[in-house]
Protein backbone atom coordinates (compact mmCIF):
# COMPACT_ATOMS: atom_id res chain seq x y z
CA UNK A 1 0.00 0.00 0.00
CA UNK A 2 1.35 3.40 -1.01
CA UNK A 3 0.73 6.85 0.33
CA UNK A 4 -1.39 9.11 -1.91
CA UNK A 5 0.24 12.27 -3.28
CA UNK A 6 0.22 15.29 -0.97
CA UNK A 7 2.16 18.47 -0.29
CA UNK A 8 4.31 18.34 2.85
CA UNK A 9 4.43 21.50 5.00
CA UNK A 10 6.64 22.12 8.04
CA UNK A 11 5.83 25.33 9.99
CA UNK A 12 8.52 26.68 12.31
CA UNK A 13 6.15 27.71 15.12
CA UNK A 14 2.56 27.52 16.33
CA UNK A 15 1.51 30.85 14.79
CA UNK A 16 2.55 29.71 11.31
CA UNK A 17 0.77 26.40 11.83
CA UNK A 18 -2.47 28.18 12.74
CA UNK A 19 -2.13 30.38 9.66
CA UNK A 20 -1.79 27.28 7.47
CA UNK A 21 -4.83 25.64 9.07
CA UNK A 22 -6.86 28.83 8.56
CA UNK A 23 -6.07 28.65 4.83
CA UNK A 24 -6.25 24.91 4.09
CA UNK A 25 -8.81 23.71 6.71
CA UNK A 26 -10.34 20.38 5.57
CA UNK A 27 -7.69 19.94 2.86
CA UNK A 28 -4.97 19.53 5.51
CA UNK A 29 -4.13 16.93 8.15
CA UNK A 30 -1.74 17.26 11.08
CA UNK A 31 1.27 14.92 11.28
CA UNK A 32 2.70 14.42 14.79
CA UNK A 33 3.93 10.84 15.19
CA UNK A 34 1.94 9.58 12.21
CA UNK A 35 1.12 6.18 13.74
CA UNK A 36 -2.58 6.65 12.98
CA UNK A 37 -2.57 9.16 10.11
CA UNK A 38 -0.10 7.41 7.79
CA UNK A 39 -1.75 4.01 8.18
CA UNK A 40 -5.15 5.47 7.27
CA UNK A 41 -3.63 7.24 4.27
CA UNK A 42 -2.00 4.03 3.03
CA UNK A 43 -5.35 2.25 3.26
CA UNK A 44 -7.02 4.96 1.22
CA UNK A 45 -9.17 6.14 4.12
CA UNK A 46 -7.71 9.66 3.91
CA UNK A 47 -6.40 11.63 0.94
CA UNK A 48 -5.39 15.07 2.23
CA UNK A 49 -3.92 17.61 -0.19
CA UNK A 50 -1.60 18.92 2.53
CA UNK A 51 0.14 17.20 5.44
CA UNK A 52 1.38 19.66 8.06
CA UNK A 53 4.21 18.35 10.23
CA UNK A 54 4.66 19.32 13.89
CA UNK A 55 8.31 18.23 13.85
CA UNK A 56 9.70 21.69 14.62
CA UNK A 57 7.05 22.73 17.15
CA UNK A 58 8.97 21.99 20.34
CA UNK A 59 6.76 24.51 22.13
CA UNK A 60 4.03 21.84 22.22
CA UNK A 61 6.18 19.29 24.04
CA UNK A 62 6.34 19.65 27.85
CA UNK A 63 5.07 18.40 31.20
CA UNK A 64 4.72 20.96 33.97
CA UNK A 65 2.88 21.39 37.23
CA UNK A 66 1.49 24.25 39.31
CA UNK A 67 -0.56 24.23 42.52
CA UNK A 68 -3.79 23.32 40.72
CA UNK A 69 -3.01 21.46 37.49
CA UNK A 70 -0.66 19.30 35.50
CA UNK A 71 -0.21 20.62 31.97
CA UNK A 72 1.00 18.42 29.10
CA UNK A 73 1.80 19.70 25.64
CA UNK A 74 -0.11 17.84 22.93
CA UNK A 75 3.11 16.91 21.10
CA UNK A 76 4.68 15.34 24.21
CA UNK A 77 5.79 11.82 23.32
CA UNK A 78 4.40 8.83 25.18
CA UNK A 79 7.84 7.85 26.53
CA UNK A 80 8.26 11.25 28.23
CA UNK A 81 4.94 10.76 30.04
CA UNK A 82 5.97 7.28 31.16
CA UNK A 83 9.26 8.67 32.51
CA UNK A 84 7.66 11.62 34.30
CA UNK A 85 7.57 11.50 38.11
CA UNK A 86 4.86 14.17 38.03
CA UNK A 87 2.58 11.80 36.10
CA UNK A 88 3.47 8.76 38.21
CA UNK A 89 2.77 10.61 41.46
CA UNK A 90 -0.25 12.71 40.48
CA UNK A 91 -1.93 10.96 37.51
CA UNK A 92 -1.08 7.29 37.87
CA UNK A 93 -3.88 6.08 35.58
CA UNK A 94 -2.37 8.07 32.70
CA UNK A 95 1.07 6.61 33.42
CA UNK A 96 -0.43 3.10 33.19
CA UNK A 97 -2.39 3.90 30.02
CA UNK A 98 0.71 5.24 28.28
CA UNK A 99 2.61 2.08 29.16
CA UNK A 100 0.00 0.18 27.13
CA UNK A 101 0.13 2.37 24.02
CA UNK A 102 1.94 0.59 21.21
CA UNK A 103 5.36 -1.01 21.34
CA UNK A 104 8.45 0.67 22.83
CA UNK A 105 9.51 2.05 19.45
CA UNK A 106 6.18 3.85 19.07
CA UNK A 107 6.35 5.18 22.65
CA UNK A 108 9.90 6.53 22.25
CA UNK A 109 10.07 7.74 18.67
CA UNK A 110 6.61 8.34 17.24
CA UNK A 111 3.53 8.32 19.44
CA UNK A 112 2.31 11.54 21.10
CA UNK A 113 -0.37 12.05 23.72
CA UNK A 114 -2.28 14.42 21.43
CA UNK A 115 -2.21 11.89 18.63
CA UNK A 116 -3.48 9.15 20.93
CA UNK A 117 -6.43 11.30 22.00
CA UNK A 118 -7.20 12.33 18.41
CA UNK A 119 -6.81 8.94 16.77
CA UNK A 120 -9.79 8.19 14.59
CA UNK A 121 -12.50 5.83 15.78
CA UNK A 122 -11.99 2.29 14.58
CA UNK A 123 -14.11 -0.54 13.19
CA UNK A 124 -12.98 -3.86 11.73
CA UNK A 125 -15.38 -3.34 8.82
CA UNK A 126 -13.86 0.05 7.97
CA UNK A 127 -10.15 -0.09 8.86
CA UNK A 128 -9.21 -2.24 5.89
CA UNK A 129 -7.47 -1.75 2.56
CA UNK A 130 -9.30 -0.17 -0.35
CA UNK A 131 -9.31 -3.56 -2.09
CA UNK A 132 -10.97 -5.23 0.90
CA UNK A 133 -13.59 -2.51 1.22
CA UNK A 134 -14.41 -2.66 -2.50
CA UNK A 135 -15.90 -6.14 -2.03
CA UNK A 136 -19.15 -4.80 -0.57
CA UNK A 137 -21.18 -1.64 -0.17
CA UNK A 138 -19.68 1.33 1.61
CA UNK A 139 -20.49 1.77 5.30
CA UNK A 140 -21.56 5.06 6.92
CA UNK A 141 -17.97 6.02 7.75
CA UNK A 142 -16.90 5.29 4.16
CA UNK A 143 -19.64 7.47 2.66
CA UNK A 144 -22.37 4.82 2.38
CA UNK A 145 -25.65 4.04 4.14
CA UNK A 146 -24.85 0.73 5.86
CA UNK A 147 -23.53 -0.21 9.29
CA UNK A 148 -22.02 -3.71 9.38
CA UNK A 149 -21.46 -3.51 13.15
CA UNK A 150 -25.13 -3.02 14.07
CA UNK A 151 -28.05 -4.13 11.90
CA UNK A 152 -30.36 -1.39 10.59
CA UNK A 153 -28.27 1.36 12.23
CA UNK A 154 -28.79 4.83 10.76
CA UNK A 155 -25.36 6.07 11.88
CA UNK A 156 -21.75 5.00 12.33
CA UNK A 157 -20.94 2.94 15.43
CA UNK A 158 -17.14 2.95 15.14
CA UNK A 159 -15.36 2.74 18.50
CA UNK A 160 -12.93 4.99 20.33
CA UNK A 161 -9.99 2.78 21.37
CA UNK A 162 -7.74 5.44 22.87
CA UNK A 163 -6.01 4.32 26.07
CA UNK A 164 -4.97 7.86 26.93
CA UNK A 165 -8.44 9.38 26.56
CA UNK A 166 -10.03 6.80 28.86
CA UNK A 167 -7.49 7.44 31.63
CA UNK A 168 -7.67 11.22 31.16
CA UNK A 169 -11.46 11.26 31.37
CA UNK A 170 -11.25 9.35 34.66
CA UNK A 171 -8.89 12.11 35.85
CA UNK A 172 -11.43 14.77 34.76
CA UNK A 173 -9.01 16.32 32.25
CA UNK A 174 -9.59 19.35 30.04
CA UNK A 175 -8.26 20.14 26.57
CA UNK A 176 -6.95 23.44 25.21
CA UNK A 177 -7.69 24.09 21.53
CA UNK A 178 -6.32 26.89 19.39
CA UNK A 179 -7.08 28.44 16.01
CA UNK A 180 -5.95 31.67 14.40
CA UNK A 181 -6.93 34.48 16.76
CA UNK A 182 -8.82 32.30 19.24
CA UNK A 183 -8.30 29.78 22.05
CA UNK A 184 -10.73 27.72 24.09
CA UNK A 185 -10.64 25.12 26.86
CA UNK A 186 -13.23 22.33 27.16
CA UNK A 187 -13.78 19.28 29.31
CA UNK A 188 -12.56 16.09 27.67
CA UNK A 189 -15.99 14.59 28.31
CA UNK A 190 -17.50 17.32 26.09
CA UNK A 191 -14.99 16.79 23.28
CA UNK A 192 -16.91 13.98 21.60
CA UNK A 193 -19.80 14.26 19.15
CA UNK A 194 -21.40 10.77 19.47
CA UNK A 195 -20.89 10.56 15.69
CA UNK A 196 -18.51 7.79 14.63
CA UNK A 197 -17.79 9.53 11.32
CA UNK A 198 -16.63 12.82 12.87
CA UNK A 199 -16.00 11.83 16.50
CA UNK A 200 -14.57 15.14 17.83
CA UNK A 201 -15.89 18.69 18.04
CA UNK A 202 -12.52 20.11 16.96
CA UNK A 203 -12.90 22.43 13.97
CA UNK A 204 -10.92 21.98 10.72
CA UNK A 205 -8.71 25.00 11.48
CA UNK A 206 -8.15 24.12 15.17
CA UNK A 207 -5.39 22.17 16.84
CA UNK A 208 -5.13 20.51 20.22
CA UNK A 209 -2.34 22.31 22.10
CA UNK A 210 -2.52 21.18 25.73
CA UNK A 211 -4.01 18.64 28.14
CA UNK A 212 -4.87 19.93 31.63
CA UNK A 213 -5.27 17.52 34.54
CA UNK A 214 -6.62 18.95 37.81
CA UNK A 215 -4.58 17.92 40.86
CA UNK A 216 -6.91 16.24 43.35
CA UNK A 217 -6.21 14.19 46.44
CA UNK A 218 -7.13 10.66 45.48
CA UNK A 219 -6.07 7.45 43.75
CA UNK A 220 -6.45 6.41 40.12
CA UNK A 221 -5.89 3.25 38.12
CA UNK A 222 -6.19 2.02 34.53
CA UNK A 223 -6.89 -1.52 33.33
CA UNK A 224 -7.20 -2.80 29.78
CA UNK A 225 -7.73 -6.10 28.04
CA UNK A 226 -6.23 -6.89 24.66
CA UNK A 227 -5.15 -9.95 22.74
CA UNK A 228 -1.43 -9.16 22.56
CA UNK A 229 -0.70 -6.67 25.33
CA UNK A 230 0.40 -3.27 24.01
CA UNK A 231 0.71 -4.42 20.38
CA UNK A 232 -3.08 -4.47 19.96
CA UNK A 233 -5.78 -1.91 20.58
CA UNK A 234 -7.82 -2.60 23.72
CA UNK A 235 -10.84 -4.87 23.58
CA UNK A 236 -12.22 -3.12 26.67
CA UNK A 237 -10.60 -0.83 29.23
CA UNK A 238 -11.45 1.04 32.42
CA UNK A 239 -10.08 4.10 34.17
CA UNK A 240 -11.09 4.98 37.72
CA UNK A 241 -10.48 7.79 40.20
CA UNK A 242 -11.41 7.71 43.90
CA UNK A 243 -11.20 10.73 46.21
CA UNK A 244 -11.21 10.21 50.01
CA UNK A 245 -13.49 12.25 52.26
CA UNK A 246 -11.17 12.58 55.27
CA UNK A 247 -7.61 13.87 55.20
CA UNK A 248 -4.83 12.16 57.16
CA UNK A 249 -6.91 8.99 57.53
CA UNK A 250 -5.61 5.68 56.12
CA UNK A 251 -7.40 4.81 52.90
CA UNK A 252 -8.69 1.45 54.14
CA UNK A 253 -10.56 3.32 56.94
CA UNK A 254 -11.68 6.21 54.75
CA UNK A 255 -14.88 7.05 52.90
CA UNK A 256 -15.21 7.75 49.18
CA UNK A 257 -16.14 11.40 48.64
CA UNK A 258 -16.06 11.34 44.84
CA UNK A 259 -15.61 8.64 42.20
CA UNK A 260 -15.15 8.62 38.43
CA UNK A 261 -15.55 5.39 36.49
CA UNK A 262 -14.84 5.46 32.74
CA UNK A 263 -15.05 2.52 30.32
CA UNK A 264 -13.12 2.63 27.04
CA UNK A 265 -13.13 0.70 23.73
CA UNK A 266 -16.89 0.10 23.93
CA UNK A 267 -18.61 3.25 22.64
CA UNK A 268 -17.98 6.06 20.17
CA UNK A 269 -16.20 7.86 23.01
CA UNK A 270 -14.89 6.84 26.43
CA UNK A 271 -17.97 6.34 28.60
CA UNK A 272 -18.15 8.22 31.90
CA UNK A 273 -20.61 6.15 33.90
CA UNK A 274 -22.29 8.57 36.27
CA UNK A 275 -24.64 6.11 37.98
CA UNK A 276 -21.84 3.66 38.80
CA UNK A 277 -19.67 6.55 39.98
CA UNK A 278 -22.38 8.07 42.17
CA UNK A 279 -23.12 4.69 43.73
CA UNK A 280 -19.65 4.68 45.34
CA UNK A 281 -20.06 8.08 47.01
CA UNK A 282 -20.20 7.52 50.79
CA UNK A 283 -18.96 3.93 50.56
CA UNK A 284 -15.85 2.76 52.39
CA UNK A 285 -12.60 2.21 50.50
CA UNK A 286 -12.43 -1.36 51.82
CA UNK A 287 -16.01 -2.22 50.80
CA UNK A 288 -15.38 -4.90 48.16
CA UNK A 289 -19.10 -5.61 47.79
CA UNK A 290 -19.68 -1.96 46.87
CA UNK A 291 -16.93 -2.23 44.25
CA UNK A 292 -18.63 -5.32 42.81
CA UNK A 293 -22.01 -3.59 42.72
CA UNK A 294 -20.55 -0.51 41.01
CA UNK A 295 -18.80 -2.78 38.48
CA UNK A 296 -22.10 -4.51 37.71
CA UNK A 297 -23.80 -1.15 37.20
CA UNK A 298 -20.95 -0.11 34.90
CA UNK A 299 -21.27 -3.33 32.89
CA UNK A 300 -25.04 -2.97 32.52
CA UNK A 301 -24.80 0.67 31.41
CA UNK A 302 -21.80 0.36 29.09
CA UNK A 303 -22.95 -2.85 27.37
CA UNK A 304 -25.79 -1.01 25.64
CA UNK A 305 -23.17 0.86 23.55
CA UNK A 306 -21.23 -2.24 22.45
CA UNK A 307 -21.40 -3.46 18.84
CA UNK A 308 -19.75 -6.15 16.72
CA UNK A 309 -16.85 -4.10 15.35
CA UNK A 310 -13.76 -5.71 16.92
CA UNK A 311 -12.84 -8.96 15.22
CA UNK A 312 -10.60 -10.60 17.84
CA UNK A 313 -13.40 -11.52 20.26
CA UNK A 314 -17.14 -11.88 20.63
CA UNK A 315 -19.45 -9.09 21.71
CA UNK A 316 -20.64 -11.14 24.69
CA UNK A 317 -17.10 -11.65 25.96
CA UNK A 318 -16.26 -7.94 25.69
CA UNK A 319 -19.37 -7.00 27.66
CA UNK A 320 -18.65 -9.53 30.39
CA UNK A 321 -15.11 -8.20 30.74
CA UNK A 322 -16.37 -4.69 31.54
CA UNK A 323 -17.15 -5.92 35.07
CA UNK A 324 -13.67 -7.39 35.44
CA UNK A 325 -11.82 -4.32 34.21
CA UNK A 326 -13.79 -1.90 36.40
CA UNK A 327 -13.62 -4.11 39.51
CA UNK A 328 -9.89 -4.77 39.12
CA UNK A 329 -9.17 -1.08 38.57
CA UNK A 330 -11.11 -0.10 41.72
CA UNK A 331 -9.56 -2.81 43.86
CA UNK A 332 -6.00 -2.28 42.63
CA UNK A 333 -6.22 1.50 43.01
CA UNK A 334 -6.78 1.02 46.75
CA UNK A 335 -4.22 -1.78 47.06
CA UNK A 336 -1.53 0.25 45.31
CA UNK A 337 -2.05 3.19 47.63
CA UNK A 338 -1.78 0.93 50.68
CA UNK A 339 1.48 -0.56 49.37
CA UNK A 340 2.93 2.91 48.81
CA UNK A 341 2.12 3.90 52.40
CA UNK A 342 4.09 0.98 53.87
Amino acid sequence: MRLPRFEYLKPENLNKLLQMLAIYKNDAKILAGGTDLLVRMKKGLLKPKFVISLKDLKELSYIKQNNENIKIGAKTCIADIIDSNIIKNKAYALFQACQKIGAATIQHYKGTIGGNILQDNRCIHYNQSAFHRSGRGACHKDGGKICYARDDADRCFSTCQSDGATALMALDAKLSLAKKGKKRTINLADFYTSDGIIPFIIEPDEILTEIIIPIKDGVSFYKRLSCRSSIDYPIVSAGVFLKPLQKNVPLEKNTIDNARIVVGAIGRSPLFLSSASLFLKGKKFNDINAFKKASNIAMDNASTFAVHNIGSTTLEYRCSMIFQMVFQALEQAVNLNQENQK
